[in-house]
């Protein structure tokens, strides 16, 4: 389920076509992740599913994968109307 749109959500990592909000950020260092473990737990990990943002009507997804040092991440993101990826938060599940 949402393969397509984990291969384009991955390849946008892969290209380093993504940018992590402020917010993020903080739940990043709260969570002692990296950068790193946020690009692995998107390319290692699946779609739990997807949301509807109430406000703007864009779809977010909920992906679930490993860390660098195997340890599970949760990743909240989207794809902007700018065609980048947004991180929109991340935490340990």
């Amino acid at each position: 389920m949402y393969t397509r749109i984990l291969m384009r959500i991955r390849e946008k990592i892969r290209r380093r076509k993504y940018v992590v909000t402020f917010y993020a950020r903080i739940e990043m260092n709260d969570d002692n992740f990296t950068i790193y473990d946020i690009e692995r737990g998107v390319l290692t990990g699946k779609i739990l599913e997807r949301q509807r943002d109430q406000l703007t009507e864009e779809w977010r997804y909920r992906i679930i994968g490993k860390t660098i040092n195997d340890n599970d991440i949760e990743i909240v993101c989207k794809i902007s109307s700018t065609n980048k990826l947004v991180i929109i938060t991340v935490y340990k599940p």
